[in-house]
């Protein structure tokens, strides 16, 4: 249908017009970010804990109003992210229409790692093989070039009228390929499919390295 009448008159446009029209994003707590090899706490609250197939960028400079031409030169390096999420608390929330909440918002719920890698050595990020394992299993399969918007649309989007700052953290959302089948997708809800305790997710982004982390009780 998009095809023959144009984007608009879609079903999916009309149900997610504003993710068509600009970046759509949330702030995380600083807080609960662990690292690579860092033990994952699953919330006491949750049945439905969740995998996010991503990657992401560092700020190496800081700026406000930042051209879009520009914003790579902002971009100090990349890393792999796990953006871990409680599925059936955030589905509730999300109603409020006010963002995820405690479905995001959590000790451990953010991993980032193993290193981060500099620009230089990523000559193209929209050009990378994205894969999840659970306990060595193949989950997700996904590509970089699936981002709807590039970490420089997100730089120039975000730092309108507010200075941003070395260090900051941006994610590129949940990466998938619709030629993976249904059954490879970026995330677990979008399968039925969510973590245990005791289960270890590893998420393999091209030239960025293998992020592992190992879901305990909370």
């Amino acid at each position: 249908m998009e095809a023959a009448f144009g984007r608009r008159y879609t079903r999916a446009y009309k149900d997610s017009r504003p993710w068509y029209e600009r970046p759509v994003y949330y702030k995380g707590n600083r807080f609960n970010v662990v690292g690579h090899g860092a033990p994952v706490r699953m919330p006491r609250y949750t049945r439905a804990f969740d995998w996010e197939l991503e990657f992401g960028i560092l700020l190496g400079k800081g700026g406000r109003d930042i051209a879009r031409d520009k914003a790579h030169e902002h971009i100090g390096g990349y890393v792999v992210f796990n953006d871990f999420s409680a599925r059936d608390i955030q589905g509730r929330e999300m109603g409020g229409r006010l963002g995820p909440a405690k479905g995001k918002d959590f000790d451990t719920g953010n991993a980032i790692g193993p290193v981060l890698v500099t620009p230089d050595e990523v000559p193209d990020p929209y050009g990378l093989e994205m894969t999840a394992r659970i306990n060595g299993q193949e989950v997700s399969r996904g590509h970089s070039r699936g981002m709807r918007y590039g970490f420089e649309e997100m730089i120039a989007y975000v730092s309108q009228d507010e200075t941003l700052h070395p260090g900051e953290f941006f994610g590129s959302g949940t990466a998938t390929l619709p030629e993976s089948g249904r059954d490879r997708r970026g995330c677990g809800v979008e399968m039925g499919r969510f973590l245990q305790a005791g289960d270890v997710i590893e998420l393999e982004v091209e030239r960025l390295g293998v992020l592992r982390n190992t879901v305990v009780p909370a």
